[in-house]
């Protein structure tokens, strides 16, 4: 008679990383960032992609908070252009040399047809939109809560764009040429 035996072993990250097995950090619960844009240089946090949208020495500042299987992502800004409307997302990856090096939009379900232009998933929550207009001075403040929290995957920047989200079947998500990019690490 042959028995099999089935014994279940639960490691935590500390006792996989004594092991020598590679984990990944859990998300920070709350995560703030400044920067101030600048052209491109390896390092910099705030990038602007276009100077006459978002000026070198403009400002911007991003703070997320998780708490309760929900996220708040806070976006201000100083020194754009007045009295207009950007869009604003949170993106995969950190800035780079070129605007389309942060990737596409982070979302919570991602879609399985790339680009996503699909408003199922290419939604506000499902993925973390911060759309603004500036006031008369080039200021501007954009929130967004979401009801889930990031895990092993996040997001890895916030980028803005030259206008306002749109919503439409075949157009959702998107939000005209990336004007700058501040590296985040949700």
């Amino acid at each position: 008679m042959h028995r099999s035996v089935f014994v279940a072993i639960t490691l935590t990250a500390t006792a996989l990383a004594a092991a020598g097995f590679a984990t990944a950090a859990p998300p920070p619960d709350r995560v703030s960032v400044s920067a101030k844009f600048e052209l491109y240089r390896p390092g910099a946090r705030g990038i602007t992609y276009d100077p006459q949208l978002v000026a070198v020495g403009a400002k911007a500042s991003v703070t997320a908070i998780a708490r309760a299987e929900k996220t708040r992502v806070v976006l201000t800004v100083r020194g754009l252009v007045p009295n207009r409307k950007y869009g604003s997302h949170a993106h995969q990856k950190p800035c780079g040399q070129n605007a389309a090096d942060s990737g596409p939009h982070y979302q919570h379900v991602v879609d399985p047809v790339q680009p996503s232009v699909d408003p199922a998933y290419a939604n506000p929550r499902n993925e973390i939109w911060l759309d603004f207009t500036t006031d008369e001075k080039g200021s501007a403040l954009a929130s967004s809560t979401v009801d889930w929290k990031f895990t092993d995957r996040r997001a890895g920047s916030v980028v803005i764009h030259a206008e306002h989200t749109h919503t439409e079947p075949g157009h959702a998500g998107m939000a005209g040429p990336r004007l700058s990019c501040i590296s985040v690490p949700f």
